[in-house]
């Protein structure tokens, strides 16, 4: 992220009766095409902007793609989605807590996951948010996650 952005890095969400979500990154590249999944952009309406966070695995996976494609509108595009609502949450020491045990059994049940999908739902795990993705089927042996796919 280029230096003065406004995106926010903040303590674990305040635990509340109603879902907190965490958005994987195919969930926000889908905001940010030409013609963007309305179906999806209606339902981020409707949460509130507190209970919207995002990873900054998400958040390298985004300027990656960006820098990738060489595309300074795309960047920008990335940097205003970030710099708006949505809240990024680091890998922190609980999100380490987690990824060591969930790693483990992983493994050990033969179920390995990609290092950026396993330290993502570590973050979303430590904090108890739902995960919103279209890779359910990734994030499926994930015991104790909840995910939802906003783009079905």
């Amino acid at each position: 992220m280029q230096q003065g952005s406004t995106a926010r890095i903040a303590p674990p969400p305040i635990s509340t009766d109603l879902a907190v979500y965490c958005f994987d990154t195919d969930v926000l590249s889908a905001t940010m095409r030409r013609e963007p999944h309305l179906p999806l952009i209606r339902r981020l309406a409707q949460v509130p902007p507190l209970d919207q966070f995002t990873t900054a695995i998400t958040l390298g996976e985004l300027l990656y793609g960006a820098e990738r494609r060489g595309s300074d509108r795309l960047r920008a595009r990335v940097g205003d989605l970030l710099s708006g609502a949505l809240t990024i949450l680091p890998f922190d020491e609980a999100a380490a807590e987690a990824y060591g045990s969930l790693r483990a059994r992983l493994e050990t049940e033969g179920r390995r996951l990609d290092e950026p999908d396993l330290r993502i739902a570590s973050i979303a795990l430590s904090r108890d948010l739902t995960l919103v993705t279209a890779n359910v089927r990734h994030f499926d042996r994930v015991p104790g996650l909840c995910v939802d796919n906003w783009l079905a």
